[in-house]
Parts: C-alpha cells; structure tokens; sequence
C-alpha cells in the first residue's frame, strides 16, 4: 500500500520545515508590502512574535524581497534620487514665469508711457499749427504805388482812418503823378518856406500833426505820406474820397 504522506517531505527534519515555513512567510510579506508600501511597517510590527530561525529566514527573505519591485517603489514614495532635481527644475520654472511676467508688466508700462507722450505730442503740434494758421502774417507789399496804396489801407482800418483805394490814388495822380519825392517849389505854401512834399503834397506842419504812430517819420516816405495826408483830410473833410482838388 502506498502511504498517505507526500513522497519526500517525511524526510525533510523540522529545522528544514520551519525554514520553508519563513520563506513562505516572507514571500507573503514582500507581496504585500509591494501592493501596500504605506502599510507594510505596520503589518510587520503586528506580526506573531516567531523564533529565531524563523524571523532570521523571514527577514532575509523579505530583504531579498524587496530588491527590486519593493526597492523601487520606496525609493519613488519615500526618497527618489531625483525628487531633488525635479524640486529644483519647479523652482527655476516659477521664477522664470515671473521674471516674464515682470518683463511683460515692464513692457507693457513703457508701451503705456510712450502711447501718452506720442498722445501729448500730437496734441501739441495739433495746437501749434492751429496757432499758426490762426495767426495773422504781415502781407508784403509790392514796392510801387498799388503796393503803397494797399499797405496805407490796412494802416488806416488798423487807426480806423476813413478812406478808399480809388480816393487815395485819384488824389496821388494829381497832386504828384504817383512821385513820392515830388515837391513844389511855387506855390504859396514854398513861398512861405513850407514847400508841399511826398506822393500827396503835404507841408510839413501838416504831416508833423497829422503822422500816425507806427509809420516812418518821413514825409518823404510814401506810406507815411498817404496815411498823414489821409487822417488830415479825414479831420477835415470826412475822408480823402471827399478830396477833388487842392486841399
């Protein structure tokens, strides 16, 4: 008859059986700590108390165990080598985002800055040539009669002094023939010593009288002849155009 016992495990002697009965223990340790790392401490410290052969096999197998599957997940929870370098490479990356964001603020600050100097400076030239166009440039006359004539009128609206283009050059035409240094040497007025001068024959007492501020005091020159001659004959006769012989 056969025995009942399993061929070859009657020959193994209890030393031989209480070692397998570690291995195996340790086998289910490493197992388990493997599915729960954070655990595993704790399930080992509540273990049954096993004799010395026992824990001496267990712990050297649970040791081999863990190398590698074991190792390697305690070293990626509990202390990875690179956990230093990866703390680093965030650092760096945070302080790189607000060294851009500063930059950008510092960007958009001189972009602001310059939109409002850009800003006054258009509203400035803007004001500077309305100015301009809105500022009266003196005309340059024409040095000839029609020149004289033309500047004489705007001296005389200026000193609202009455008179008109045509009445002004009728009376030049007679009394000089358009000659600003024309002077007469005949009549009554040079037989007194006060000879009649200029484009509109005026003596001198007249023009000393008569002579707006502003004008050459010359009785030679054309423009301060007509406009002396002009407010003498306005004082006396309304306005030059009132004006159709001596006078």
């Amino acid at each position: 008859m056969f025995s009942s016992r399993t061929p070859g495990l009657s020959r193994l002697n209890k030393a031989q059986k209480t070692s397998m009965a570690g291995v195996a223990a340790a086998g289910v340790a490493a197992v388990t700590f493997s599915l729960v790392p954070g655990t595993a401490v704790a399930a080992e410290s509540q273990a049954p108390v096993q004799s010395p052969v026992t824990s001496t096999v267990s712990t050297s197998a649970t040791d081999n165990g863990r190398t590698p599957a074991v190792s390697a997940i305690i070293a990626k929870q509990f202390g990875a080598p690179d956990t230093a370098a990866k703390v680093q490479a965030v650092v760096q990356k945070t302080a790189s985002e607000k060294t851009k964001a500063e930059a950008a603020a510092q960007k958009k600050a001189e972009a602001e800055k310059k939109a409002v100097a850009k800003a006054k400076a258009d509203a400035k030239k803007r004001a500077d040539e309305a100015a301009n166009r809105s500022t009266v440039r003196k005309p340059v006359y024409k040095n000839n009669l029609d020149g004289w004539i033309r500047e004489s009128l705007d001296i005389m609206k200026k000193h609202k002094i009455p008179g008109s283009y045509e009445g002004l050059h009728r009376n030049i035409l007679r009394e000089s023939s358009g000659n600003p240094k024309a002077i007469n040497l005949w009549d009554i007025n040079a037989q007194n010593g006060i000879p009649s001068k200029g484009l509109l024959q005026v003596i001198p007492p007249t023009f000393k009288a008569y002579h707006v501020k502003g004008t050459p005091f010359d009785i030679y020159d054309p423009v301060a002849n007509i406009v002396a001659a002009a407010n003498y004959a306005a004082d006396k006769y309304g306005s030059m155009d009132n004006v159709n012989s001596a006078y």
